[in-house]
C-alpha cells in the first residue's frame, strides 16, 4: 500500500528514542523504592528526556507523514494510466523499499516521490530546495532504487532496464519535466500525458511474463 512503510519507518525511527526514555523513568520509579535519591534523579533525568524526544519525535514522523501523503497522491495518479500498464506501490525490491514500480509497454520505472515545499531546480546535475542543496542527493537516491529493482527482477527471471523517475507530488519543480544523468525529473500532474505518450519497448508477451513473475515474488 502506497505510504504505509514510510508511516512505519517515520514512528519507528522518530519515536524509539521516547519509548527508551519511558523505559528508563518506569525502571528509574522501580528503583526510587530502594534507592530513593538516585531513583528520583534518574526518573527526573528521564522525564526532560522523554519531553525534548517527543518534541523532536513528533517533528520527525511528520515529516515521513507527508511524504506518506505525497505517495498516495501519485498512487492515485498512476492508477489513471493507460490499459496495458501495472502500478506496484512499496515494491521492496532487494532489501530496499521502492515508491512505485510502473510496468508497461514504454518500460519498467522506478518512481522516487516527494513532496516538498518551496522551490524546486535543477542546477548542474544537482536538485536543489529554494537554491540549496539537500542532506540526502534525491538523484543518487532514485538511481539506487532503480539498480535494485533491475537486480530484483534479474533475480526474478527477468533482465532488462529500469528507468529512474523522480516525481515531485508537491508540483513544485520549476522545470516541469526534465532529465539528467539518466534520470527523469517530472512533477506528478504530468505522469498520466508522460506515460500516455512514449513509445513501446516491452511487446505484450514480454510485459505479461514481467508481471506475473513481479507479482508472484
Amino acid at each position: 500500500m502506497a505510504g504505509e512503510w514510510a508511516r512505519v519507518k517515520g514512528t519507528v525511527f522518530g519515536l524509539w528514542p521516547l519509548f527508551a526514555g519511558v523505559f528508563v523513568a518506569g525502571y528509574s520509579a522501580a528503583l526510587a523504592l530502594r534507592y530513593p535519591v538516585v531513583g528520583c534523579a534518574l526518573f527526573v533525568v528521564a522525564a526532560v528526556w522523554c519531553a525534548v524526544t517527543l518534541a523532536r519525535g513528533l517533528r520527525h514522523v511528520e515529516r515521513y507523514f507527508k511524504g506518506a501523503r505525497g505517495e498516495e497522491r501519485v498512487a492515485g495518479i498512476l492508477q489513471k494510466l493507460p490499459d496495458g500498464y501495472h502500478v506496484f506501490n512499496d515494491f521492496v525490491a532487494c532489501g530496499r523499499h521502492v515508491d512505485h514500480v510502473v510496468v508497461g509497454p514504454a518500460g519498467v520505472f522506478a518512481i522516487e516521490t516527494k513532496f516538498w515545499n518551496g522551490r524546486v531546480t535543477l542546477d548542474d546535475g544537482h536538485i536543489l530546495l529554494d537554491g540549496q542543496l539537500t542532506d540526502r542527493p534525491p538523484l543518487k537516491q532514485v538511481l539506487k532504487e532503480a539498480e535494485a529493482v533491475k537486480n530484483e527482477l534479474a533475480k526474478r527471471g527477468w533482465k532488462g532496464e529500469v528507468t529512474p523517475v523522480l516525481a515531485f507530488a508537491s508540483d513544485t519543480f520549476e522545470a516541469k519535466v526534465a532529465e539528467s544523468n539518466g534520470v527523469v525529473i517530472i512533477n506528478s500532474n504530468f505522469l498520466e500525458s508522460s506515460f500516455s505518450s512514449v513509445r513501446t519497448v516491452l511487446p505484450p508477451a514480454e510485459l505479461d511474463r514481467l508481471v506475473r513473475l513481479m507479482e508472484n515474488g
